[in-house]
């Protein structure tokens, strides 16, 4: 009984303590907005972060979008031979890329790969007292340190997220005219009138927002690190389970606001 106790009370205070920093994270989101309508850029560190969530994240971005867009091709495409409607499966590929799969999953790349080094790299700096040292210089560590990655987020993640839309379909493509005979052509007029201009311009809207979500969760889950380095490890884990967590409830959201009431599609294409 007393070690099912205090197994609950620790549950207990992770679960408030992971309260106070979504709290924190929330403040500042706020302060961020602030600072950005003020001006207060650091455009060097911008670019640095600019490459590091862009470029250097793109061959994964990449290779993730290709074979998702492959996997969903081999699922998708002998059911809808099977029903004769082979005309339809770049449209429905191209539905599903642009509309979910080519921001959710690239912003769960981008969570993984530059969300945890945001947390790693912040917390590192509180834990050795380097974010006090800025407090000491007069420096504010949310321009020096948390716009430039916001800002690279918000920029790199929609980019990316239309290169993963292009080259999903490509993957989607290649499967469909070597594995089931379904022309490059075939595929590509389906595309084309299943989707709309609103269908490519949500793909970087949720990459924008996704993109915001990561930075500031993971930026802000570093500043609020404690503990030495067993925290820099707790902190990390956290903050991309957090931004996961962020991206597929907003996902919703903003899919609700985007689709609701729009009509069909996939009724159109045929």
């Amino acid at each position: 009984m007393w070690g099912l106790a205090v197994s609950e009370s620790s549950q207990f205070s992770s679960l408030n303590q992971w309260g106070q920093r979504l709290v924190a994270a929330i403040l500042l989101g706020g302060q961020v907005m602030v600072h950005l309508l003020a001006g207060r850029i650091h455009r060097r560190n911008t670019l640095e972060q600019m490459s590091i969530a862009g470029p250097e994240s793109l061959l994964i971005a990449l290779l993730t979008a290709a074979f998702v867009g492959m996997v969903f091709t081999i699922q998708v495409a002998r059911e809808f031979i099977n029903f004769g409607a082979a005309n339809a499966v770049g449209g429905v590929l191209a539905l599903s890329l642009a509309r979910e799969l080519a921001p959710v999953l690239t912003a769960v790349v981008i969570a993984g790969r530059v969300g945890s080094a945001f947390a790693a790299e912040l917390g590192t700096m509180r834990v050795t007292e380097q974010i006090d040292a800025l407090y000491m210089l007069k420096t504010d560590p949310v321009d020096y340190l948390v716009i430039p990655r916001v800002l690279a987020c918000c920029l790199m993640v929609p980019l990316l997220t239309l290169l993963s839309l292009v080259t999903g379909m490509s993957g989607g493509m290649l499967i469909a005219s070597n594995l089931y005979g379904i022309s490059n052509q075939t595929f590509l007029d389906s595309a084309r009138s299943f989707l709309t201009v609103w269908d490519l311009c949500s793909a970087p809207i949720k990459g924008f927002f996704f993109g915001a979500l990561v930075a500031i969760i993971g930026s802000s889950w570093g500043l609020t690190t404690t503990g030495g380095a067993k925290g820099v490890g707790q902190s990390t884990t956290t903050a991309v389970v957090t931004s996961l967590l962020a991206i597929f409830i907003s996902n919703f959201f903003l899919s609700w606001l985007m689709f609701q009431g729009l009509g069909s599609a996939v009724l159109g294409g045929f």
